[in-house]
């Protein structure tokens, strides 16, 4: 079978494709599963390239849909013929005792999906949504499981509540679809006027372009009266435009770093206006499952900006780097 490698260091030149054994059969407690698609995160591309490199050789990519094609002894949750979702975390099963490093996290601390076959524990994969695809299955493990952690397990979303969206990447938009299938007004920023017709056509209410309008936090404060619920993910650059788009006693999920991992924090406007801030680093496989759940039933297709041949790995890889992306980037085999 066919898989890729990231060596040590990382970067996309380095990046090769190799010819490898098959996987032997599933002992107990374990799966073999057939991997058909992935799709690409943020993260994926800083490990592949080098800005979050690994220490060894590693398969990449933490995204994995595919079909059960033999069980190990003792597996009852999954029988062959199954389509099943990779989870982000594997060791953070359920409850608080959340994970708070990439140690364990596939296509980074440990091999990820970037190959054709894999033989891993049952309690690595969920089921994957009715109907679905296996490129829209694979936006699931990070993306989706992060949108709905945000807006519902932490957020508590309610119909007629207002979300801010910075950005158009997956977590972005699949944000935006869960939003409006559960009665929220969204407002979602972007630097593309482009993308932002776009996710009007997709339900979004407010759109501003934070070129345009370095103020947009005001903007979305006054247009609003204040968001419940801010998925912030750039980072401290953009906090202070955060809070000022809040709603006092809102929430604000950090889930990403994209621009810097260092900065200042009004702390003043924090505490006046009583936000709750706190870090979201994608979820537990319980909160995957309730979102598949959820997804049965909401009747959502995520957004697919190009499904691209595995083998071109390196140029999705391309393509993340350079943001021109409304949604993700699948892979298929």
């Amino acid at each position: 079978m066919k898989q890729f490698i990231v060596p040590a260091g990382g970067g996309l030149e380095n990046l090769r494709l190799d010819d490898v054994d098959e996987p032997g059969a599933p002992g107990p407690g374990e799966i073999r599963v057939d991997v058909k698609a992935s799709s690409l995160n943020f993260h994926d591309y800083m490990v592949i390239s080098g800005d979050m490199p690994p220490d060894q050789d590693r398969v990449p990519l933490a995204d994995a849909s595919g079909v059960v094609a033999e069980v190990g002894e003792g597996v009852d949750e999954f029988a062959v013929g199954d389509h099943v979702v990779s989870v982000f975390f594997p060791s953070w099963q359920s409850g608080d005792d959340v994970a708070s490093s990439f140690a364990g996290s596939p296509g980074d601390g440990v091999d990820g999906y970037a190959r054709e076959s894999v033989v891993r524990p049952a309690s690595w994969f969920t089921a994957a949504p009715e109907g679905w695809t296996h490129p829209e299955a694979a936006t699931i493990t990070t993306a989706g499981a992060t949108a709905w952690r945000c807006l519902v397990t932490e957020g508590g979303l309610k119909p007629g509540q207002t979300v801010a969206l910075l950005g158009t990447g997956g977590v972005s938009i699949l944000a935006l679809q869960i939003a409006k299938a559960m009665g929220a007004r969204v407002a979602i920023t972007s630097s593309s006027d482009e993308k932002l017709a776009r996710a009007r056509e997709l339900g979004a209410d407010i759109t501003v372009n934070y070129n345009d309008d370095p103020e947009w936090g005001r903007t979305i404060k006054k247009q609003t009266g204040g968001a419940d619920i801010v998925l912030e993910s750039a980072g401290a650059q953009t906090l202070p435009q955060s809070l000022r788009a809040v709603k006092p006693g809102g929430v604000i999920s950090l889930i990403g770093v994209v621009a810097g991992g260092n900065g200042e924090i009004p702390t003043a406007l924090l505490m006046t206006k009583q936000v709750r801030l706190h870090g979201v680093l994608v979820g537990s496989r319980a909160t995957q499952q309730e979102f598949v759940a959820a997804m049965d039933g909401l009747g959502i297709r995520p957004v697919l900006d190009q499904t691209l041949p595995m083998t071109d790995l390196a140029r999705a890889c391309e393509l993340m780097g350079g943001q021109s992306h409304l949604g993700k980037i699948a892979l298929e085999w």
